[in-house]
């Protein structure tokens, strides 16, 4: 699992690539938090183009990273979904929370 960060004043982009699984999954949240809070911008991008898997260990960084930024008034957008993660995480009721974005 790889994690590439940028940042402007009003968003932080986080974009995945590889598993999202139990064994990566604390890692990518450190990095991921730590991203977040320092650059404390009201929209969060997590950009899922490049993730090959991904078991319920996604579903909750995804709700993770939502929680850090409602807690300040920011939102999230989830974008590239394959049609497969889309499907996860509506399940998952996410798009009640967070901008779901399927791969065009």
């Amino acid at each position: 699992m790889a994690i590439r960060i940028s940042s402007t004043p009003v968003r932080v982009t986080i974009a995945l690539s590889g598993e999202i699984d139990h064994h990566n999954a604390a890692a990518l949240r450190l990095e991921a938090d730590e991203a977040i809070q320092s650059a404390a911008a009201p929209n969060v991008r997590l950009d899922f183009a490049d993730v090959s898997f991904m078991d319920s260990s996604g579903i909750g960084f995804v709700l993770g990273r939502y929680r850090i930024v409602e807690s300040y008034g920011g939102n999230i957008e989830v974008v590239n979904l394959s049609d497969r993660l889309f499907s996860m995480m509506k399940l998952a009721g996410l798009e009640k929370l967070v901008t779901l974005k399927a791969k065009h």
